[in-house]
């Protein structure tokens, strides 16, 4: 019998026990401070990191032809395809999110092909975590674009969003990859959780 493939990265917590990802506030604090950056370009490029879940290469390699303004989503070309097949997938953004982009970047006019950030990815990555840190978001392995990545996932589980959907919008080859966010506890858990322990302190001794 063929042994089970392990997956990699297949876990929201490291042998030691530190979450990988963002909690929901620490992703409110990094869309805030987004928002509040001065440098406008680097404030759109975090928010399409936060409202998208794409992987920081994927967002560099962002033009903007890929913004679809009219329908209010951006096709991402995901990168990280073993077949080397062209996977675009289109992930919905919001509208106020759209409409920044817009005026920052001037998506109406200009050459379509051209990118919208032209950092390497050593530079984008040095950029995003000083918004973390402007965030008050602690130093740690969540604290990365990758736990950006991954609190996108738990957000859009928590939110009731299908998990297809999280797999299509996050670009995942197969579903167990994504099914990883359905190891943190949410909301509707402790909810449960809670009604557990009225009910054990009302029981009769």
């Amino acid at each position: 019998m063929p042994k089970p493939r392990k997956i990699s990265g297949g876990c929201l917590y490291t042998p030691t026990g530190r979450r990988k990802y963002l909690s929901p506030s620490e992703r409110a604090r990094f869309i805030a401070a987004a928002w509040a950056c001065p440098r406008s370009d680097l404030g759109t490029f975090c928010l399409v990191l936060a409202y998208t879940g794409c992987r920081i290469s994927e967002c560099l390699a962002l033009t903007a032809q890929s913004f679809d303004v009219t329908e209010c989503f951006v096709a991402v070309r995901s990168l990280k395809k073993r077949s080397h097949a062209v996977v675009i997938r289109e992930i919905p953004l919001p509208d106020d999110v759209m409409a920044e982009i817009v005026r920052v970047h001037g998506l109406a006019t200009g050459e379509q092909a051209r990118k919208l950030w032209t950092w390497c990815r050593c530079r984008a990555w040095q950029l995003v975590k000083a918004i973390m840190t402007e965030a008050h978001i602690e130093a740690g392995i969540h604290a990365t674009p990758k736990g950006l990545r991954h609190g996108f996932g738990l957000q859009a589980i928590r939110s009731g969003v299908p998990l297809n959907f999280v797999q299509r919008w996050l670009g995942h080859a197969r579903m167990e990859t994504t099914s990883i966010y359905l190891q943190a506890i949410g909301p509707e858990e402790r909810e449960i959780a809670g009604r557990m322990w009225t009910l054990a302190v009302a029981a009769p001794h």
